[in-house]
């Protein structure tokens, strides 16, 4: 159904969505009464959501192009 491209972007858009989660992670407080200001950084506001779009948009082009015609 799909050619070798549209797979090796398909395993780098899951490659780059689990990147993201695993930037997300973490940032927690082992004493759940004091408050760890480390989940507001830039790293999990912004970095990794996009790594997470960028991942889903990489997927959506991998299933969606055509691999062209040969000549």
């Amino acid at each position: 159904m799909f050619e070798k491209r549209n797979y090796i972007l398909l395993f780098l858009s899951f490659i780059v969505i689990a990147l993201g989660f695993i930037l997300m992670s973490g940032g927690g407080s082992d004493d759940p009464k004091i408050f760890n200001d480390a989940i507001f950084n830039f790293r999990r506001i912004r970095l990794a959501p996009t790594l997470v779009l960028v991942g889903f948009g990489i997927a959506m082009f991998s299933i969606l192009t055509k691999e062209r015609a040969k000549k």
